[in-house]
């Protein structure tokens, strides 16, 4: 056997497995690439889409006229509104990161995943290019419930760079969650088994925060939860950006909440992609 024929196998191995010698434009290309993929999936899939399309309307509807009159009293549901909507931005990012981590489940089932495992690609540049269309589709999903709230009398008092500002702290805590629900859908057996853990953490972390009232209304023991509840931070912060108000604090909560998680899961999202493939 030749020298040449014996180191062939050898020097194609990392083209494949070395991720390290990708280099940053190779990988953003191979990320662009990835997000077409991911995006004309939904094209060929729009029922998709029904999540992102129809929870802003379904929710905002909801929580205004049904906890409006609660929270605010009977006939004040509009005061309601300046209050929940900024909210239910947290929500919603929350409720669409989700769909990163059966996506990926989903990927593996059908052997997507072999195909990737083949090419001469940096593994995060899979997982990061379904975080990109998921994010493309968690400020849909705000478009729609701003344009919701609008249309029951959301009023903005401070101006729209602040608003702009509301939508890019929720997109970017939103993101962070997606490496947790990522790395989820990579330990979990099943889609079924991702989204029943997954509600597992979302129902008490959204309704024990301050998206639907205020903490103060709360047993003492459900407010202390809620002030250490990051969605609470993003609530508040929010809000503030919409209504006014102090917004410091919850501002640099959200940013610190994101960094955090992203550096915690990310990194163990990737090793475990890496492994499972």
């Amino acid at each position: 056997m030749s020298a040449a024929t014996a180191t062939a196998p050898l020097a194609a191995k990392p083209a494949v497995d070395g991720e390290g010698r990708i280099g940053l434009r190779a990988n953003l290309r191979h990320i662009g690439a990835l997000a077409r993929r991911n995006m004309l999936q939904i094209k060929q899939d729009p029922e998709s889409m029904f999540d992102a399309l129809l929870m802003p309307v379904i929710f905002t509807l909801l929580f205004v006229y049904v906890f409006g009159g609660a929270v605010s009293g009977k006939g004040h549901q509009q005061a309601y509104v300046n209050y929940v909507v900024p909210g239910l931005m947290a929500m919603m990012g929350m409720n669409i990161s989700m769909a990163v981590g059966t996506g990926i489940n989903d990927d593996f089932k059908k052997g997507v995943m072999d195909r990737f495992r083949t090419m001469p690609i940096a593994r995060s540049s899979v997982l990061i290019a379904k975080i990109v269309v998921e994010v493309g589709r968690m400020l849909i999903a705000i478009a729609i419930l701003l344009g919701m709230g609008f249309a029951l009398g959301l009023t903005i008092h401070t101006d729209v760079m602040h608003l702009v500002a509301a939508v890019g702290l929720s997109a970017v805590f939103g993101a962070s969650l997606m490496w947790i629900f990522i790395l989820l859908g990579l330990t979990m057996r099943t889609a079924q088994a991702v989204q029943g853990v997954a509600m597992l953490v979302l129902m008490p972390l959204q309704f024990g925060s301050s998206i639907f009232a205020k903490p103060t209304t709360m047993p003492g023991w459900l407010e202390s939860f809620t002030k250490v509840n990051p969605l609470s931070n993003l609530a508040d912060a929010a809000r503030a950006l919409v209504n006014g108000g102090a917004v410091a604090h919850s501002v640099w909560m959200v940013l610190a909440w994101s960094v955090g998680i992203t550096l915690v899961t990310a990194p163990l999202a990737v090793a475990r992609f890496r492994r499972k493939t």
